[in-house]
Parts: C-alpha cells; sequence; structure tokens
C-alpha cells in the first residue's frame, strides 16, 4: 500500500486528543495524524518535543507499601486493640510487668506477620527480571538504535526476527512478518500481519495491522509508526487495570474478620460488666479494672493471630516443596474453598508447542505420537508403527515440511526450542519421528531458491537441486489445491485430484481444533536455478496434509478430572480461535453447555453484546470463551463472583493481569509468565504444570482442615478462662486466673501444642468432598456445642480446684498456679482428641503425627519451669506444687478426655448413619 512520504513542516506540539482507533486507519492517514513521513522519521528536536509533551516510553510504576507501615498494619485487628489499650492502662495503674507481657505477646505477634510476607515479598521479587530494550528507529532519515524509553509517537520503528515491539505501533510496511502474541492475546498461534484495516471494534488478537508493545517477531520484517507508548499501550491499559483491580478479602480472613468483631463485642460488653459490678460493690477503681482487664485477656485468643500467621507459613513451605510460590499467605487456604478455576489455555492447560497430530496422505489417514517439540514419537497408522517405505505420499508430504521450511529445532539442557516459527517447527518433528534427517535431505537436495510465505499467496515454496530437482509447496489448503492438478498415490503413481474427498477430510481436521497445512510438489529440470510464482501457479502434486495442534498436557487432563470430582468447575477463557478452544476443551474432559454434542464456546465478540446479569448465567453455565480480550476476561471473573463463587484464575501473560488480581486467588506461570502475570497472582507455579493446582487445592482443604481443629482446640480455653473470671465475680471471690498467667497459658498453648495440629496429615476422601459453602461458618453447631462442652468442664476443674486448694489452707499463689496448670494440662490432654473432629484417635493413627507428643512434652517442661523456677514465680506469680496437687490436676484431664472422647464417639456414629446408602 502506497506510503505518504511528505516531508512534516514545523508545527505546535502534537495534540492527538482521545485515543484513535489506528487499527481503522489507512497508513497515510495515520502518518498524517502523527506528522511523520515513513522515510524520513522525527527530527531530534521533534523527538525531544514530543517527549517533553508525552513523557518517556515507561509504565508508571506501582506504588509500594513501606516496610514501616506493612508492620504497623499487622497491629491493624479489632482484638490487637483491646490489648493494646489493656497495656496502656496497666502501664498507668503502675502494674508494669503485667503491661509489659501483653505489649510483647502483641509485638511478637506483628514481627511473625511481618517477616513471613516480606520473605514471600522477596520470593516473588527474585523471579522477575530486570532489562533494558533497545529499538530501532529512523530518525532524521537515517536508522538509529537507542534505548526503547526514548521512543515517542511518531517514531518509525524497524522490528525483524527475534525483537520485541518496543511500544504500540501502526505497521506500515511488512515482509513475511509474522508475530507472536500470546502473551497479550493468549493465542497459540504466531499471527501473520499486514497493513491492511480492519474494524474499529475488533479485538486485539484481529488487529493485524498493529503490533503490540511487549510482543515478539517470529519471522520476517516489519516497520511501523509508534502510536501510543507507556501507560497508553495495550500493555500499559492491562497494568492500569491490575493496578484498579479490588483487593478481594479471602474466605477466612472474612471468617476471622467476622469472628473477631463478634468476640471484639462480646468482650467490651462482658469486661464493662464486670467493671461495672465490681464498681458498684466498692471495690477501688484500679482493682476493679484489672479484673476486667483479666477478662478480655482470657477471653480473647491472642495466639490465634500467631498460630493461624505460622500454619499458614507451614502451607507455603508444602507448597513451595511442591514448586508453587505463594505470595500471600491466605492463598494457601483459599485454595482450598476455591470452586471455579478460571484457566488460560495456551501454555497452562496445553504445551504452548505445536505439534502435528494427523497426517492425511496417499489415501491414507496418520496419528502422530508425542507432544511439544521433543522429537521422540511415531507415525502411526491404526495404532502401530506405519511403513514410510510403503506410502510415497506420506514419505513426500513430510520431506516437503521438513525442506519448505525456515526454523531450527535446538535442543539446550535437555529441553527442546523452536528457533522461528512454531508451526514450522511441528513439521519439523514430525518428520523427525518418521526418522528423516534434515542434514542428509539437505545434502541430497540442497535449496537453489525460495518464494518466501506472503499473506497475498498464502503460501512458501523453496527449489531444491540434486539427482532430481523439485519444487515444494506449503501453505493453506486453498492455495495449494489451487496449485494442483494431480494428487500422489501411496505407490508413488499419480491420479486426478480429488478436491472434494480433500475438502472433506479438511472440513473433519479442522472440527477437530486441528490447524491443517497443504504440501505439494512438483519436478523441474536441472537448469533452474531460481524460482517465481509463475513457476507455482499451476502443474503442482499435491502430497498431502499435516494437521496440528497445541495440545493438551496429559498431566493437566488428570488434573482437570480431579478438580471436577472434587466439585470444582474449569473454564477455560483463551485468546484461541473458538473451534480450536472447543476441541481442546473437550479433549482435556471439560464440563460444560453442549449445542449437537459439542462443547458451546462463546467469543469475544459475542460477550460484547451481553449485558452483565445475562453474563453471569452464561459465565456459570459455560465452560469455554475464545478470542476474549483481557476486559472481557475481567468481566467474565467479577461475574462469576457475583454468583458467590470463589474463583482462581491461572494465567500467564500481560492479557491476563487483571482477571488474576480480580480472582480470589491468582495463579500465574513462572517459566512461561510474564513479570505483569507474576506481578497481579497470588501463587506462582515455578513448574507452569496445571496439575500442581490440584495438588494445591488438596493443600488449601487440608489447612483449612488444620486450622479448623486449631480453632476448635482453642476456643474453648478461651471460654472458660473468661467463665472463670465471670464465676469468681459473681461469687466475689478472687481471681483464680491473673491476666498476665492467662497470657501465659494462650501464648505458649498457642505455640507449642496448638501448632503441633498444623502437621496433621490430609484428612482420607479430602478430594472427593465438594468445597465448602461460601456462607458456612468455621464452626457448625456440633462445634460449637463441643467448645460450650470442654469451655464448661474447663471452668468446672479450674475454678472448681482453686476453691479446693485454698480451702485446703494453699496459698492464693499456689491455688493460682493450680488453675493456670489445670488449663495447660486439660488443653494438652484435649488436643489428642482434635486431631480429628469426628473420627476417633484409632482410626486417625496414634502415631501419624508425633509432633503432638512433642509439643505437648515441651509445653510440661516450660509448665514446670512456670512452677518451680524463681524467676518465672516472680514474673507470673506463680508458686510451686506438691505431688498431690499435681496428681488431681491430671486426673482433672483424664476425666475431660473420657467425657470428649464419649461425645465424639456418639456424634460419629450419628453421622455415619445419616451418610450410609440406607438413608
Amino acid at each position: 500500500m502506497p506510503v505518504s512520504e511528505e516531508k512534516p513542516l514545523k508545527q505546535e506540539p502534537l495534540r492527538l486528543g482521545k485515543q484513535h482507533a489506528w487499527h481503522s486507519l489507512e497508513t497515510s492517514q495515520v502518518l498524517a495524524l502523527l506528522r511523520v513521513s515513513a522515510n524520513q522519521g522525527l527530527t531530534a528536536a521533534e523527538a525531544a518535543q514530543r517527549q517533553a509533551q508525552f513523557g518517556r516510553n515507561v509504565m508508571t510504576p506501582k506504588k509500594q507499601q513501606s516496610a514501616f507501615v506493612r508492620f504497623l498494619l499487622q497491629f491493624h485487628q479489632p482484638l490487637i486493640y483491646i490489648l493494646l489499650a489493656a497495656s496502656v492502662v496497666t502501664v498507668l495503674l503502675e502494674e508494669y510487668v503485667d503491661a509489659i507481657v501483653i505489649f510483647a505477646v502483641v509485638f511478637i505477634n506483628a514481627i511473625i506477620g511481618y517477616v513471613q510476607e516480606s520473605k514471600a515479598l522477596e520470593a516473588i521479587d527474585a523471579l522477575t527480571k530486570s532489562m533494558t530494550a533497545r529499538a530501532q528507529v529512523i530518525r532524521d532519515g537515517k536508522k538509529q538504535n537507542i534505548d526503547a524509553q526514548e521512543l515517542v509517537p511518531g517514531d518509525i520503528v524497524l522490528v525483524q526476527s527475534g525483537d520485541k515491539f518496543p511500544a504500540d505501533v501502526r505497521l506500515v510496511r511488512v515482509r513475511d512478518l509474522k508475530v507472536d502474541e500470546s502473551a497479550l492475546t493468549g493465542e497459540s498461534v504466531a499471527v501473520e500481519k499486514s497493513d491492511q484495516t480492519v474494524a474499529p471494534d475488533d479485538v486485539l488478537g484481529d488487529r493485524l495491522g498493529m503490533g503490540f508493545s511487549s510482543t515478539v517477531v517470529t519471522y520476517g520484517q516489519g516497520q511501523g509508526v509508534v502510536t501510543t507508548t507507556g501507560d497508553l499501550t495495550e500493555v500499559g491499559k492491562i497494568q492500569k487495570s491490575i493496578a484498579g483491580a479490588q483487593d478481594l478479602e479471602t474466605p477466612l480472613t472474612k471468617k476471622i474478620k467476622e469472628f473477631s468483631r463478634l468476640l471484639l463485642w462480646v468482650i467490651l460488653g462482658l469486661s464493662a460488666t464486670v467493671f461495672l459490678v465490681e464498681y458498684l460493690r466498692g471495690a477501688p477503681v484500679g482493682e476493679t479494672f484489672m479484673v476486667a482487664v483479666a477478662l478480655a485477656v482470657g477471653a480473647i485468643p491472642e495466639g490465634l493471630p500467631v498460630a493461624v500467621t505460622i500454619m499458614l507459613a507451614l502451607g507455603v513451605s508444602k507448597m513451595a516443596r511442591r514448586r508453587a510460590i505463594i505470595r500471600k499467605l491466605v492463598a494457601v487456604e483459599t485454595l482450598g474453598s476455591t470452586n471455579v478455576i478460571c484457566s488460560d489455555k495456551t501454555g497452562t492447560l496445553t504445551e504452548n508447542q505445536m505439534t502435528v497430530q494427523q497426517i492425511v496422505a496417499g489415501g491414507q489417514t496418520y496419528s502422530v505420537s508425542g507432544l511439544g517439540y521433543r522429537p521422540e514419537g511415531e507415525i502411526l497408522e491404526n495404532g502401530l508403527p506405519a511403513d514410510l517405505m510403503a506410502n510415497t505420499a506420506l514419505e513426500q508430504c513430510l520431506i516437503a515440511g521438513m525442506l519448505c521450511n525456515d526454523s531450527a529445532l535446538k535442543e539446550k539442557e535437555g529441553q527442546w526450542t523452536i528457533e522461528g516459527d512454531p508451526t514450522e517447527g511441528a513439521l519439523l518433528v514430525a518428520a523427525q519421528k518418521a526418522k528423516l534427517e534434515s542434514w542428509k535431505l539437505e545434502q541430497d537436495l540442497p535449496r537453489k531458491d525460495a518464494i518466501p510465505f506472503e499473506s497475498e499467496y498464502q503460501y512458501m515454496a523453496t527449489l531444491h537441486g540434486g539427482s532430481q530437482p523439485v519444487i515444494y509447496l506449503k501453505g493453506s489448503v486453498e492455495a495449494i489445491l489451487e496449485r494442483s492438478e494431480s494428487m500422489l498415490l501411496a505407490n508413488g503413481e499419480r491420479t486426478g485430484l480429488d478436491r472434494a474427498g480433500i475438502n472433506r477430510q479438511v472440513e473433519r481436521m479442522a472440527a477437530e481444533g486441528f490447524r491443517v497445512l497443504a504440501f505439494a510438489l512438483a519436478h523441474v529440470p536441472g537448469t533452474m536455478d531460481g524460482i517465481d510464482h509463475t513457476n507455482t501457479q499451476s502443474d503442482m502434486v499435491f502430497l498431502g496434509l499435516q494437521g496440528m495442534i497445541d495440545p493438551p498436557r496429559k498431566e493437566a487432563m488428570e488434573a482437570v478430572q480431579l478438580c471436577q470430582q472434587a466439585g470444582i468447575d474449569v473454564k477455560m477463557i483463551t485468546g484461541d480461535h473458538a473451534v480450536t478452544a472447543s476441541a481442546i476443551a473437550s479433549q482435556i474432559g471439560l464440563k460444560g453447555r453442549r449445542e449437537n454434542g459439542k462443547l458451546v464456546a462463546v467469543t469475544g465478540k459475542e460477550l460484547q453484546q451481553v449485558e452483565d446479569r445475562e453474563l453471569e448465567k452464561i459465565a456459570e453455565e459455560v465452560a469455554v470463551f475464545a478470542r476474549v480480550a483481557p476486559d472481557q476476561k475481567l468481566r467474565l471473573v467479577k461475574a462469576l463472583q457475583a454468583r458467590q463463587h470463589i474463583v482462581a484464575m491461572t494465567g500467564d501473560g500481560v492479557n491476563d493481569g487483571p482477571a488474576l488480581k480480580q480472582a480470589n486467588i491468582g495463579i500465574a506461570m513462572g517459566i512461561t509468565g510474564t513479570d505483569v502475570a507474576k506481578d497481579a497472582a497470588d501463587m506462582v507455579l515455578t513448574d507452569d504444570n496445571f496439575s500442581s493446582i490440584e495438588g494445591a487445592v488438596e493443600e488449601g482443604r487440608s489447612v483449612f482442615d488444620n486450622l479448623t481443629k486449631f480453632i476448635v482446640w482453642t476456643l474453648p480455653t478461651n471460654l472458660g478462662e473468661g467463665l472463670v473470671i465471670l464465676a469468681a465475680v459473681i461469687v466475689g471471690s478472687t481471681l483464680p486466673v491473673q491476666p498476665v498467667q492467662l497470657l501465659w497459658i494462650n501464648m505458649t498453648t498457642a505455640v507449642l501444642l496448638g501448632l503441633t495440629l498444623a502437621f496433621e496429615p490430609k484428612e482420607p476422601g479430602i478430594m472427593d468432598r465438594p468445597p465448602r459453602p461460601v456462607n458456612e461458618p468455621i464452626l457448625t453447631f456440633d462445634l460449637i456445642m463441643r467448645t460450650l462442652l470442654v469451655g464448661t468442664l474447663l471452668l468446672i476443674a479450674s475454678f472448681g480446684l482453686f476453691l479446693y486448694e485454698v480451702e485446703q489452707g494453699a496459698t492464693i499463689a499456689q491455688a493460682q498456679t493450680v488453675a493456670t496448670t489445670v488449663f495447660v494440662v486439660l488443653e494438652s490432654y484435649y488436643l489428642l482428641s482434635c486431631r480429628s473432629l469426628i473420627r476417633p484417635v484409632r482410626e486417625v493413627g496414634f502415631f501419624s503425627n508425633l509432633w503432638v507428643y512433642y509439643g505437648i512434652a515441651a509445653m510440661l517442661m516450660f509448665q514446670a519451669l512456670f512452677i518451680y523456677t524463681p524467676f518465672m514465680n516472680t514474673l507470673f506469680s506463680s508458686s510451686p506444687l506438691h505431688l498431690w496437687q499435681v496428681l488431681r490436676i491430671f486426673g482433672a484431664g483424664v476425666v475431660l478426655l473420657l467425657i470428649v472422647s464419649v461425645e465424639k464417639s456418639v456424634r460419629f456414629r450419628l453421622a455415619r448413619r445419616k451418610n450410609s446408602p440406607a438413608n
């Protein structure tokens, strides 16, 4: 297409006004609007002026919270506010030991949370790479290499194979230009570019006249004019969209926040009531306040934030061993409640390596085993290795694919890659699977000339010399059939061209999602040294078809089945074409709306016409979405969330960023993933393996199970402590447990006893049950009743033994030490029961988690120090106990364990009867 070459005049600064649909404008219009010549480019002065006007070609960096702010946010919890207030007031009352202990507990909790968050940030930063890009431009009529950050709208950019587009450009000249846009659009096949206009509303993947920032040239050359830079590029818009996406609370954080808020008001109400009762009784204000503080300290589960943080951190460590980096601790648990996974296709569910899987030649259809670029596999006929020598057409079809080819297959450290076009790479691999060797063919049939692929002609041709010179053609089926007069049979003879039969085969292969290429040859005189399009217009001999596809990962197929078995819907959201996406989804085994037995694939254009309410229904019913733009992926995730789904989004491209950020949990690929995707995600898979997600879901469910066990274990302690203080107030007794003693109980038992539950093995059948309902509370009615039961037993044992010891003549310090030790010992016994919330210990396995016994032993040793060392006696007002006092405490623990075991056994039998097939 002719390009305007008028020399630009010096004018006032460029006024572009609103964003233009550059892809819908002729190149001459674009150059006129940008006031530039395609041959001369901008002058240095114009470039400087425009950079001052538009800024550098960089994206605005995301503002990060300072380390100090992140540390302060660790204190931003309702229950922590109570403890901080209690610490301040106890200082005013000159109860310095109590104040120090209370504040130390809060401070340690903040440090643990901050350190773990910092580690996660450091881990993800290690995955990112910084690099300075260069760009070749025409300025002042000369080619120059400049820093890509110096580009401005109107710059003329030159690109060739291997280059990245440094900004968004409108192409003005192309020569066989193919661009890998998978990172931006999700389409697995390189796009053939042109300088032609398209409709203004065409999606990114269809804008053939544009080159987008960060996409890679795989073949050919191009020249374009920069239209947008920095934040205004398509990548920049996505980055901005990511920054604007809402950080959603996870199910766990929501439940804990709701629980904390309820507990806050209950504690404040009870503490105020206790303060008022004691004050009206005439007790001194200081003493009255310390009673209220004791109630608050006892009822607040101080160890809960620390324990949750550490248990999630242990989950992070387990996931790291399974090749996943967790950026946010709660992401581990969120996976356990996920009920929808929205997955990108290319490189996530598929290999992202084009593979020939079917060949039609000589009247026979062959399958090709092996996936990806690794040249391992066979050409099969009816499941058995094919005899290449028995089908001349098959042999020539494979030779044509290998010789009419400008790409190269490379191996480095066991990894096979393609230099050049992925489609041509697939042809090389298929030929190698047939034991054809490129070096030998090139020696026997050296290339003498070639006609490169051009979108106008839709084919590539190469001329080869040797004992029998030949022209090989490869290209679209229409282009090859148009030039063919006959076809080659298996025995090497020619026959009339069966166009109808070939087209039926093409339709069948296309319906299965294959990209189909056709091949032909023509024998020529040995004197021919060059070719042009006149040599390939007719009389070609049709050789056959090769059908290729980006195949699904075997392990991804298995993982999808396991996820669906676990009640998790898997949806494919891709930039690829609908037919291909539907075919791959069927191979993988996705479940969704079907028509005529085929999975329905809804396209991006169709989504543009859909209102949000209707989109919610479509998002729930349909499993495949194709040719989808980044903003539409975001809409789909929001639509699913509007239906109360917990959504996980996997992806690797720039285009996945906003949806990864919006999803309840974003999962990026570590190898093929872009920095944008990794930065937006909550979790990064270092092996890019979808099957790791199934393991992550299983791990997430296990983490939540163990967190629930911890909460069911720890809450009765806080309930019992609160009840003990209330009982003491009601009967007018001395407090059985002092505030600092309550803090000792809560913190030491949470770490030494409760955290051992994090090492409990996964419950049997964990992936056979459906995801947890979104609105289901952490504590069910049955678990609440158990909490009340155990809390009451702790009240009876602690307060009862306290009163008994006082009556027997023990000192108040001794009686309080007995009451404190009751909580520690009874919690140790109760811990054994909490290893499973329903099943008896004998079914869990006595020795399946030795950490429980290590934790109990360590707790008892620390409690012995609490009782018998002078330093601890001074710090916590404790006192040494006699043997009979200790035996009575352990006897109370045995009684508690027996009562809880009977209660759990009854409930276990009732649950089994309810779930039996007879019911």
